[in-house]
């Protein structure tokens, strides 16, 4: 488990689950509670929450997936009268369905709905605003990944590309926090568009030490993002060239097919 401050007073705990997945909390220390994010393997979540003498307060789910909704049903059976959020009816023990730029409040935490429809149809990112204490953090399950997006499951190109505008024009300094651990393959894809590009390069390197330390590769932040992630840059001459396209909606629908035979 890996934990990245937010502030004195809150951190967010990147929890592995089943194959590549990645379950989130985030934990007020003031108000002594947890939420979780995907918490697809329950146990987990609540052993980490007792070690901290927290109580789970919410869940929050990114799409209907069982690989991210899977567990809500235990924690619902566990926890009475729990909130779950999602922007979906399909989402197993849904008790508060969000909609696009939604404000949710959970403690003192405001989270703003972001509803990035393309993975599934009902894709929700989750945004809390930065201040003068922490920086802001984005929760985006199976829509934006580290030098990835997810898969064109229930959307088209044009679905992702406007998703993906949604959260490329979130501050540049916004950690994301994503739905899975893809980031190597990812950044060798990256790789095969732009073989120039250094920031992906150094990106690389960085992604290779951490695995061998069997650490999580996440966060990154936008800024990042922006400057190796190759379905954020559908307007670089060097991508438009390796897809051989130059409409935006058919660069996106080119890469993804490219990503999907790689």
């Amino acid at each position: 488990m890996k934990q990245t401050s937010i502030n004195d007073r809150y951190k967010v705990h990147t929890l592995p689950a089943l194959k590549d997945n990645y379950m989130y909390i985030l934990t007020d220390y003031f108000l002594k509670f947890g939420i979780a994010v995907d918490p697809v393997e329950p146990e987990k979540v609540l052993e980490i929450l007792a070690k901290e003498e927290l109580e789970l307060r919410a869940v929050i789910t990114t799409h209907h997936h069982f690989d991210h909704a899977g567990g809500n049903k235990q924690i619902s059976e566990m926890i009475k009268n729990i909130s779950i959020y999602g922007g979906d009816d399909r989402i197993d023990s849904l008790t508060k369905k969000v909609c696009h730029n939604e404000i949710i409040q959970i403690g003192d935490l405001l989270f703003k709905c972001l509803h990035t429809p393309c993975h599934t149809s009902g894709h929700v990112c989750y945004y809390i605003e930065g201040d003068a204490s922490h920086e802001p953090i984005c929760f985006t399950g199976d829509t934006l990944f580290i030098s990835g997006c997810g898969r064109f499951f229930e959307g088209s190109a044009k679905d992702m590309l406007q998703s993906l505008n949604i959260l490329s024009a979130l501050p540049l300094n916004t950690k994301i926090f994503c739905g899975h651990e893809y980031t190597l393959n990812n950044l060798k894809f990256s790789l095969s568009v732009e073989p120039n590009n250094e920031e992906a390069l150094q990106k690389l390197k960085i992604v290779e030490e951490k695995l061998k330390r069997h650490e999580p590769t996440v966060p990154s932040t936008i800024g990042e993002e922006l400057k190796y992630n190759p379905f954020l840059r559908l307007d670089k001459k060097s991508v438009q060239l390796y897809t051989n396209e130059d409409n935006p909606t058919a660069v996106m629908a080119a890469l993804r097919k490219l990503k999907d035979n790689f």
